[in-house]
């Protein structure tokens, strides 16, 4: 079994969003969970199934992006590259990352063989050192990859040497698990967040396996802290929230609020409950585990 966890540049418009579920529906793969924000304009779509059937749900995916979704009215506070932005396969029960590599590059190629969306492979499927990393690759978005696409050596992996006029470019890889995790400040001082998810930043020293950034959320009228936890030794959810919390207070603030975003493996939700991480919803409903059951029961 294999997992695609695809990130959409469109949370706004439900039209565009039911569109978008009823063709994964319509395929062979289990269509596990969708997250919507409109304050990052973005949406994540987590599909599972075997290794042609989820490659399959992506091409539909990728098909409705294009037709659908137009990055000349795009505005959202997430950097994006495109408009199907981020398109990651992950190995679960009974699979590799070789094959995830494998999915990811005939993914990859069709998309722009089909679609005439320029590719990126990043993660596992990296053509070079140099474009393992997303941020290596999207940079600041849009206008960033735009320019560096002028370079020879920055052409993308698949596909035509200039972005999409409505699609942009596409970043298609293969990786482990990931968990994405929001925090809610007491302020809307973005500059606040900003210095929290630099102080919480694996890469500044500090908990390992963190990503993040600082946002403004502007129909909730607060900033927020949003990270990945990734790599072998993620750290737990809510190991996370109590640094958080921490570097809050340190900056005269609080931790008010939390979101998972998409599904989580058991063991970064261990020890979680809504109320120690005020989480919006309950820590069991993003068990990776437990939805996979829920979809494969009889």
């Amino acid at each position: 079994m294999i997992e695609c966890v695809a990130n959409v540049s469109e949370g706004r418009n439900a039209a565009v969003i039911e569109a978008i579920a009823a063709a994964l529906r319509s395929t062979r793969a289990r269509l596990l969970d969708i997250h919507v924000d409109p304050d990052h304009h973005r949406s994540v779509w987590t599909t599972a199934g075997e290794g042609r059937d989820v490659e399959s749900a992506a091409m539909v995916l990728a098909r409705e992006c294009v037709e659908r979704v137009d990055l000349r009215r795009h505005a959202g506070v997430h950097p994006r590259m495109g408009a199907l932005d981020v398109l990651p396969f992950v190995p679960l029960f009974g699979s590799s990352m070789e094959e995830c590599v494998a999915v990811a590059r005939r993914a990859g190629a069709r998309i722009a063989e089909e679609l005439r969306v320029p590719v990126y492979l990043y993660g596992e499927a990296a053509s070079a050192p140099t474009r393992r990393s997303l941020h290596q690759i999207r940079g600041r978005g849009l206008p960033s990859l735009e320019r560096r696409m002028l370079e020879e050596r920055f052409l993308p992996d698949f596909g035509p040497p200039t972005l999409h006029p409505t699609a942009g470019a596409t970043a298609v890889g293969a990786r482990g698990p990931l968990v994405a995790y929001n925090v809610r400040l007491a302020t809307d001082e973005v500059s606040v967040a900003q210095r929290i998810a630099s102080a919480v930043r694996g890469s500044r020293g500090g908990l390992r396996g963190v990503l993040a950034l600082g946002f403004p959320l502007e129909t909730s009228g607060c900033a927020q802290v949003s990270m990945n936890l990734i790599g072998p030794d993620m750290p737990r959810v809510l190991d996370v929230f109590r640094r958080v919390a921490e570097l809050a207070r340190a900056c005269g603030t609080a931790a008010v609020g939390s979101e998972l975003v998409g599904l989580a493996p058991n063991a970064a939700l261990a020890g979680a409950t809504r109320c120690n991480i005020l989480l919006d919803d309950e820590p069991a409903e993003h068990a990776l585990e437990t939805r996979l059951a829920e979809v494969n029961r009889p």
